[in-house]
């Protein structure tokens, strides 16, 4: 079975509407309409750069080449998950924090998939390799950022409360305790919330995209069974990586809450 190829027209045609619902936003001044068309663009103008790049990887199984590919992948997704939070850690813990939660996790996930349940020879076979990791990197990203960012607000908004138990003689592992675990369960959520769904509410588009590509429809729902298991699992480790670490720069050696870490993102309220 081959895939249908598409025109240009009929990718106009999909554009249309977006710029149909910038039109419906800018009318309905939600201000949504700039964000809608320059992600767009962005859209567009990253996948035909990727597309490229995969056309050269596929061509040539180079290891450096993917992994060259895997850390782009990487420092963008953690640059993502720092735009996102509206109080960023200062200096270097900013950045690395994300990156490194990230990379154990996705990384780690995908790699055991490769190895061990895919079997592919050789493992970094790109076809196999680039879109396992992204679809886990990106996954976890998202779950990195919102349990972050509900962290350093939560540590914010109850500065109070948490000081106050500090004061009592609290660890600082205790006075965080329920907000850590608050901001986990926010990261965790829409994982769990997908993979209830998948099959009944919605098809999940690896799935849908082997279909399309003439995939016999159980290999395709074992191949989606596999990458949700791993995005649940890449995203729940990258999330207690990530709050642990943010939790243990906001404090300090002597157990004392330490918000001066924190500068508000430009442009925030």
């Amino acid at each position: 079975m081959n895939v249908i190829s598409l025109s240009v027209l009929d990718l106009s045609i999909a554009a249309a509407l977006l710029l149909l619902l910038s039109l419906v936003s800018l009318r309905l001044s939600l201000g949504l309409e700039k964000r809608m068309l320059l992600g767009g663009v962005r859209m567009i103008v990253q996948l035909l750069l990727v597309g490229q790049v995969l056309h050269f990887l596929f061509a040539d199984a180079n290891p450096w080449w993917i992994a060259c590919m895997s850390l782009v992948m990487l420092l963008v997704a953690a640059r993502e998950v720092r735009a996102r939070q509206q109080r960023q850690l200062r200096g270097v813990p900013g950045y690395w924090i994300g990156t490194a939660s990230m990379f154990v996790s996705s990384f780690a996930v995908t790699f055991l998939a490769l190895t061990v349940m895919v079997q592919v020879h050789p493992w970094y076979t790109p076809q196999y390799a680039i879109p396992f990791l992204g679809m886990v990197l990106g996954n976890t990203m998202t779950g990195v950022a919102l349990a972050t960012d509900r962290l350093t607000a939560k540590l914010y908004e109850q500065r109070g409360m948490v000081e106050q138990r500090l004061l009592l003689g609290q660890t600082w592992q205790e006075a965080s305790g329920d907000i850590r675990r608050e901001c986990m369960r926010t990261g965790m959520v829409p994982i769990i919330n997908s993979m209830a769904a998948a099959g009944i509410v919605s098809l999940p588009g690896m799935m849908t995209g082997q279909i399309l590509g003439g995939t016999p429809p159980v290999e395709a729902v074992k191949y989606q069974i596999l990458i949700m298991f791993l995005i649940a699992a890449g995203t729940g480790f990258g999330v207690i990586c990530s709050i642990w670490m943010t939790s243990r720069h906001l404090f300090d050696s002597r157990h004392r809450l330490c918000l001066d870490q924190l500068i508000l993102r430009r442009g925030s309220a």
